[in-house]
């Protein structure tokens, strides 16, 4: 405030002045707190009887096709063709809004509401229904994942090459030029718990075109390959066009997307992350989401640095002392050698407590995590620079004492007693309706279980049912647990499968067109409350394959609405009875059409 002429004011006028302004500002206040108390508490009351109504319409026992909800019909217009490959929640128009340290700006970072967008995204020109499995694992359209820059920066290490209208895939990588099955090869004669069905779930950090887990599928082993967004433009949309699991996601400041004790091996071969820095809190993200017994395998630098250390613009001390510090901070985690071949090393994470006890003193880095950190906690939620101990009372969850492949599937393992009513019998009353499930799914979709449908979502599983229902089929399930519903994520791991927490509210970690097949079981019944259905929708549309498939098995009471909006996403639906031809619940069959962006129609 500013005041003028102060020498000659005197005290009493001043305050004069001073008392309307305050009492002019309580009132205001108190206007305000009294109407913004309206607001909120009929906010509320509102949202409060939306909820009970909804909840009331959906369980309701009396329910008919008069009480459904209704909606106007709806077009979605086309999104300009610069939108061929948008990934919403990694979206490069908007990288220069976070930091570039540690490569924050790479994690996910969604659109507010206001900039969501309500079009379809388009292909790109030329694109085609994708090459089926297997022969995807070699070869994929060049007009559908059109990326020169990594044909030329890496088509010398084999990678990939273009000939024609084809990418091809020779399987070979940075650190194994000569082609992956040698590699994988030397590996399995390090570990042999690679072949007998020890090791199932494998994560692979910094993927590039995902050769490695390509090659892991022959053997048993199921791969999830992780890289973000970055320079290297679509390794993950070269994975999933392949037919190969994959997903976007990146180590920096977050966790993964993934519960503790999660995968049997992981895996980086030259992936460029600083392991060694920021307090090695890039390792203890991997400690955490590696299963007691699991392996780490480490091929390019500092490993061979003997030989190596030339091409890699360095010097032999830099190396060596590099390798000094990784063996040091690994052996700090409870990580042991063991084994190491060539180009590769291979660490094994400790499943002694002993070791874990040790890392509980005032002076020691990195100590165990207190108990205020949840393990599994892994949804927008900050690395934490110390080392998740293994559960003292889970006895048969690390590598090695877990059944094998695939015994495990079907036996519950001892973390299921951590959800709400979850036990052994509980696990089996829900495979046998997913069983039943299935089969009903296939005469209603009669593409599941061909070479139509490889690449499966599961939008949200409880259990990984469905995925283990079809796993003698060629396809392969992303399996999605709601980071709102209840922890059963460790568990679909536990039993071999691989999947991700998400929230549908937002956009999924993947590319457009990656998807084959899109499942989803009540899952507007549990998040209308929270999600826009509109929103959800087009979502399935931009992760969907044209001429691909969703099957949505849906309380009655949304599926005029469902198919309202998909009529405007230009997909072809139509109702099915469920296995149990019962009125509260409907399938609803939808293929998506292929069709292609139009200069005259379409928006940003």
């Amino acid at each position: 405030m500013k005041q003028k002429d102060e020498k000659n004011q005197s005290q009493s006028d001043r305050a004069l002045k001073i008392i309307p302004v305050t009492l002019l500002v309580f009132a205001l206040c108190g206007l305000s707190f009294y109407l913004g108390g309206i607001f909120c508490s009929e906010k509320s009351l509102l949202e409060g009887k939306i909820v009970q109504e909804l909840s009331k319409a959906v369980s309701s026992p009396e329910y008919s096709a008069e009480n459904a909800l209704q909606i106007k019909s709806v077009t979605f217009s086309e999104c300009s063709i610069d939108y061929q490959d948008y990934t919403p929640c990694t979206d490069p128009r908007r990288w220069k809004k976070y930091g570039y340290r540690r490569l924050t700006f790479l994690e996910r970072h969604c659109p507010p509401l206001y900039e969501r967008k309500e079009c379809l995204v388009p292909p790109p020109v030329g694109y085609k229904p994708p090459i089926r499995w297997p022969k995807s694992r070699k070869e994929c359209w060049y007009r559908n994942v059109p990326y020169d820059w990594i044909n030329k920066q890496k088509s010398n290490q084999n990678w990939l090459k273009k000939k024609g209208e084809k990418f091809l895939f020779p399987g070979g990588g940075t650190m194994f030029p000569k082609g992956v099955g040698a590699y994988v090869n030397l590996m399995q004669d390090l570990i042999p718990e690679m072949r007998d069905g020890t090791v199932r779930t494998a994560i692979d950090t910094g993927c590039g075109v995902a050769s490695w887990g390509g090659d892991l599928l022959d053997r048993g082993i199921l791969t999830l390959s992780l890289a973000p967004r970055d320079n290297h433009e679509a390794q993950v949309q070269f994975a999933l066009e392949r037919g190969i699991p994959a997903i976007l996601g990146v180590i920096s400041t977050q966790r993964l997307p993934f519960p503790s004790s999660s995968f049997d091996m992981a895996h980086c071969s030259r992936c460029l992350i600083p392991w060694t820095e920021f307090g090695g809190i890039y390792l203890l993200e991997v400690h955490r989401i590696l299963r007691p017994g699991g392996f780490w395998v480490l091929s390019g630098p500092p490993i061979n640095y003997e030989h190596r250390y030339q091409g890699w613009n360095t010097t032999i001390e830099e190396q060596r002392a590099a390798l000094e510090k990784l063996q040091d901070l690994l052996t700090s985690m409870c990580f042991t050698v063991y084994a190491t071949q060539d180009d590769i090393a291979v660490w094994q994470k400790s499943s002694d407590i002993g070791c874990y006890e040790k890392l509980t003193g005032p002076d020691v880095y990195p100590a165990t995590c207190d108990d205020s950190i949840e393990p599994d906690a892994a949804w927008y939620t900050p690395l934490r620079p110390c080392v998740i101990s293994p559960r003292q009372k889970l006895k048969r969850s690390s590598v090695g004492s877990l059944p094998k492949w695939p015994q495990r599937l079907n036996i519950a393992p001892e973390r299921i007693s951590d959800v709400p009513g979850g036990s052994g019998n509980a696990l089996k009353r829900d495979d046998s309706k997913w069983k039943m499930r299935a089969q009903h799914y296939k005469k209603i979709l009669p593409a599941i279980g061909t070479d139509k449908i490889r690449n499966v979502m599961d939008m949200n599983t409880v259990y990984g049912g469905l995925a283990a229902a079809l796993i003698d089929n060629p396809l392969w399930v992303m399996n999605v647990v709601s980071s709102y519903s209840a922890n059963t994520l460790p568990v679909v791991f536990d039993r071999g499968l691989v999947g991700t927490y998400h929230d549908w509210c937002e956009a999924f970690s993947t590319y457009p067109r990656t998807y084959d097949l899109l499942h989803l079981d009540g899952l507007f019944a549990a998040e209308s409350h929270r999600c826009h259905m509109k929103y959800v929708l087009l979502e399935m549309d931009r992760i969907l394959r044209p001429e691909g498939h969703a099957l949505i098995q849906e309380s009655s009471y949304f599926m005029d609405a469902i198919e309202t909006i998909a009529k405007g996403m230009r997909w072809n639906c139509h109702k099915e009875d469920t296995e149990n031809s019962g009125e509260k619940e409907k399938i609803l069959v939808c293929q998506k059409t292929l069709w292609y962006a139009s200069s005259t129609n379409s928006t940003r």
